[in-house]
Formats: C-alpha cells, structure tokens, sequence
C-alpha cells in the first residue's frame, strides 16, 4: 500500500496564495502520472493538474486554473506541490493528490481550501 499525505490547506483571501504538499511512501519516478483532484459542494469532482513527466511539456491544467496555479514533484523526496496564486472564492474546495502505482490509484485524505473575504 502506498501512503498519501498532504498538507497545507486552509483560509485565504481572494487574491491570495497556498502551496499544497503531497508526500508519498512510494519512489516517485519521471513518468509516474500524479493529479491533483478537488470537490466543491454541489459539484463533481474534478481534476485540477496532472503530470507524467518532469518537464513543463508532460503537466496539464484545467482551464479554471491555468495561469494561476502550477504543479510540480521533487523526486527526491518523493513529494509533489501544487502552487495556487490568485485564488478566487470558486477555488473553495476539498482538494485531493492522487498517485498511480502498479495500475491502482491511491488517494490521499483531502485538505481543505477555503477562499473567502
């Protein structure tokens, strides 16, 4: 079983800036495909970046977020980020970091992000 612990959560203002952790206890390799996920109320769940790769080239973004958020892994410590600038009230969500190991996803526990005036 593969461990998934994330961090950083919590309450910003529209405008403002968090940087979510995401540590594993797995070997993270080059083309390991990682996402970050997040659920709002009322809404599906949705992926918010993914990445396959260490280059710029391999991540992708959802559109709501392109431009204001950036995801990124030190492979080293088996951790991925995901950077969130500007955050809008409409980025409020539960947000989650998945990583896919042997063909399975493993899930971490979500953290909160609140963003509100």
């Amino acid at each position: 079983q593969v461990e998934v612990v994330e961090s950083g959560g919590g309450l910003a203002r529209p405008g403002g800036s968090l940087r979510l952790s995401c540590k594993v206890s797995s070997s993270i390799r080059d083309n390991t495909p990682m996402a970050w996920y997040r659920q709002a109320p009322g809404k599906e769940r949705e992926v918010v970046a993914s990445i396959a790769g260490i280059g710029i080239d391999f991540a992708y973004y959802a559109e709501s977020v392109r431009g204001r958020f950036t995801i990124s892994r030190d492979l080293a410590k088996n951790t991925a980020h995901l950077q969130m600038n500007n955050l809008k009230p409409d980025d409020t969500a539960v947000y989650y970091c998945t990583i896919n190991k042997g063909g399975q996803n493993f899930w971490g526990q979500g953290t909160q992000v609140t963003v509100s005036s």
